[in-house]
C-alpha cells in the first residue's frame, strides 16, 4: 500500500509537509498550491492515511470486514432539516437503516466534501460500507467516491453519475401535468424551475418534460415566461411579479411549476398583481408537499412517493452491501397528478 513517502516524492515535499497536510494540521502554514497538490497525491496513488484506516479496507475471506455505518451527501444544506420534500426521503431511508442494524455515520453537504481533508476523513477514518447521495453532487467528490473500493453508493435526484438510482420519471410526471393544462385549453403556459446537473435549464428533467408537452401538442414556446430561479423560493416571487408588471409581453394563462416551493411564491406573485387562479392564471407543480393542499386555492401537483423512495433506496442499498445487486440499475417509482382548484378552471 502507498506510503506517505510515496506522497511526498510524488509531489517533492518533505514527509513533514505531507503528514501535516493528510492531518489537516494547521499549526504550520503550507502553500494552498502545495496543499493541494498533496490531495491530488493521495487521490492519485489511492492512500489510505493511518493504520486503523488500513483495517478497515482490508480483505477478510475475500470480503471487506464492514463497519455497519452509511453516509449520506445532500446537495445543499437547503435539502435538509426539515425541507418538505426531502426531509421525508431522508428519514425513511434512516429509518429503514437503522432497523437493520445498520447507524449513519454522517450528513454532509456536497460543497462541504470539497475539503479533501473532510472527505478523506469521512471515507476511511471514520470507515462507511455505503453512501447515499441525494441532489446533485459535484464531479470531484463523485470520482473521488466511485474510486474507493467496496464502497457502495446509490442516488437519488443524482442525474448525470454513473450509479445506482432510485427516482421517479421526472420528464413523463411533468409532462403529465402540462398534458392536463392543455387538454385544460391553455396554449400559453409559461414555466418556473431551475437547472440540472450541467447547471443549465436544458439538463432539467422537468423542463424537458414541460417542452415535450408543448411540442408534442404543438405550441411554441415563450422565452419570457422560461423563468429560471436557480431553485431559489424567493427569486420564484420576484421574477414572475416582474414579469406579469410588464406591459410588453403577453401574460399566459397558466403555469407549469417544476417544485412545489417554487409554485407556491409565484401564486402569491399573481395573487398580488389582482389576477385570479385558477381564472386568470392556473397552477400547476410537482411533488405535492403536504402544503401543496392547503394553499388558496389548493394547489394541483404531481405526487411523488417520497417516503416509498427513501425506503427503496436504504432497501437497495442494503441488498447491494449483501452482494445481491451486483449491476447498475435505476429503480423508477410511479407517479399521480393530484387535480385540485388551482388548474380545474377551463378556458373556451
Amino acid at each position: 500500500m502507498p506510503t506517505l513517502k510515496d506522497i511526498a516524492e510524488l509531489v517533492g515535499v518533505s514527509i513533514s509537509t505531507a503528514s501535516r497536510v493528510v492531518r489537516n494540521d494547521t499549526s504550520r502554514h503550507i502553500n494552498p498550491e502545495t496543499r493541494a497538490k498533496v490531495w491530488e497525491a493521495v487521490r492519485q496513488l489511492e492512500y489510505t492515511p493511518n493504520e486503523s484506516a488500513r483495517h478497515l479496507v482490508s480483505k477478510v475471506k475475500g470480503q471487506k470486514k464492514q463497519t455497519k455505518q452509511i453516509g449520506c451527501i445532500i446537495q445543499t444544506a437547503r435539502l435538509n432539516d426539515d425541507h418538505p420534500y426531502y426531509s421525508p426521503i431522508i428519514t425513511a431511508f434512516t429509518k429503514k437503516i437503522l432497523e437493520s442494524s445498520y447507524s449513519l455515520a454522517f450528513i454532509h453537504t456536497s460543497d462541504e466534501l470539497t475539503d479533501d481533508a473532510l472527505l478523506h476523513r469521512c471515507i476511511h477514518e471514520i470507515g462507511v460500507d455505503g453512501i447515499i447521495m441525494i441532489g446533485e453532487i459535484g464531479p470531484s467528490v463523485l470520482e473521488y467516491l466511485q474510486k474507493v473500493e467496496d464502497l457502495a453508493l446509490i442516488g437519488i435526484c443524482t442525474n448525470g453519475a454513473e450509479i445506482t438510482m432510485v427516482d421517479y420519471d421526472r420528464i413523463h410526471a411533468a409532462k403529465a401535468a402540462v398534458d392536463h393544462l392543455i387538454a385544460q385549453g391553455h396554449r400559453a403556459i409559461g414555466f418556473v424551475g431551475g437547472p440540472g446537473h450541467t447547471g443549465q435549464l436544458d439538463s432539467e428533467e422537468r423542463f424537458q418534460g414541460y417542452k415535450f408537452a408543448m411540442y408534442d401538442a404543438g405550441i411554441p414556446l415563450h422565452k419570457d415566461w422560461v423563468i429560471d430561479t436557480r431553485w431559489e423560493i424567493d427569486r420564484s416571487y420576484e421574477y414572475v411579479k416582474e414579469q406579469l408588471a410588464r406591459t410588453d409581453v403577453e401574460r399566459p394563462t397558466a403555469i407549469f411549476s417544476a417544485s412545489d416551493q417554487l409554485a407556491i411564491p409565484a401564486m402569491r406573485a399573481v395573487i398580488e398583481s389582482k389576477l385570479r387562479i385558477p381564472e386568470d392564471i392556473a397552477f400547476v407543480s410537482m411533488d405535492n408537499i403536504d402544503f401543496a393542499q392547503y394553499t388558496t386555492p389548493p394547489l394541483s401537483s404531481v405526487h411523488v412517493p417520497k417516503v416509498e423512495i427513501g425506503i427503496t433506496a436504504a432497501t437497495t442499498l442494503l441488498d447491494m452491501l449483501k452482494g445481491e445487486q451486483l449491476v447498475l440499475s435505476k429503480v423508477l417509482l410511479p407517479h399521480k397528478l393530484i387535480v385540485r382548484q388551482s388548474s380545474t378552471f377551463r378556458r373556451s
